[in-house]
């Protein structure tokens, strides 16, 4: 069997080694083989060689896994290579809604009071969570369900459909995936979740709020049912 692998660019490269398993019954392990050139020059495997830590360092930085150097503002949570999660206060906000729903296409282009909120982008998804205090939240704080249409209540994934959202999730792009989700348009409720315990549902809460210069009525979030800690370290 014939493998083919596309890197894409026209950079020479030169195999250096190869990393190979070992599996044992009860265990195994990972050894560094570097490349050698034996009779005209027919390349063949080093002995095995133990991992450092320098050397899995230097792996990731050339697999694209190096995180650059960056100053965190304060509304940074957490930061890995994976994942950025951030929170931002309660503020008003001009939203967007579908011209799609009767209900909907009243309520575009209004300006609305928002909830404190938690964002987490991993990879190419977004997932939003909302917070019942305007305060920076702390491991164990319990989240409240993001109360906007596109929002999966289960997990606070979201649909981003007509969002442009930006190309990296680096600390400076945390400005643009807000913008996007703001300026992208709100047209149908994502999953089964309630978003809020206002009596007149999502659209009550929405027309109540369309123009108010008073906070985000707080109590009527409904809860996400995990902390902050569980939000971060969830797949």
């Amino acid at each position: 069997m014939n493998s083919y692998v596309h890197i894409g660019g026209s950079e020479v490269l030169s195999l250096k080694g190869a990393l190979l398993v070992y599996q044992g019954k009860h265990r195994g392990f990972v050894a560094w083989h570097e490349v050698r050139q034996g009779k005209e020059n027919a390349p063949y495997l080093g002995e095995a060689q133990p991992l450092t830590t320098e050397f899995v360092h230097g792996l990731t930085q050339g697999l694209g896994a190096r995180i650059p150097l960056e100053i965190f503002p304060e509304s940074v949570l957490v930061r890995t290579a994976e994942t950025l999660v951030w929170w931002c206060p309660a503020q008003h906000r001009i939203m967007f809604f579908s011209d799609n729903d009767p209900q909907a296409k009243k309520l575009n282009g209004k300006r609305f009071p928002n909830p404190a909120l938690v964002w987490k982008v991993s990879g190419k998804d977004l997932c939003v969570r909302a917070l019942a205090a305007n305060e920076r939240p702390a491991p164990t704080t319990k989240l409240m369900t993001a109360p906007y249409w596109n929002v999966a209540g289960e997990g606070g994934w979201t649909c981003q459909g007509s969002m442009r959202s930006p190309e990296d999730f680096s600390v400076a792009a945390i400005d643009l995936w807000e913008r996007a989700f703001f300026q992208s348009e709100f047209t149908h409720q994502t999953g089964a979740i309630r978003l809020t315990t206002h009596p007149g549902g999502f659209f009550g809460l929405w027309e109540t709020l369309a123009g108010s210069r008073k906070p985000f009525p707080a109590g009527y979030l409904t809860s996400a049912k995990e902390t902050l800690q569980e939000f971060v370290t969830r797949s």
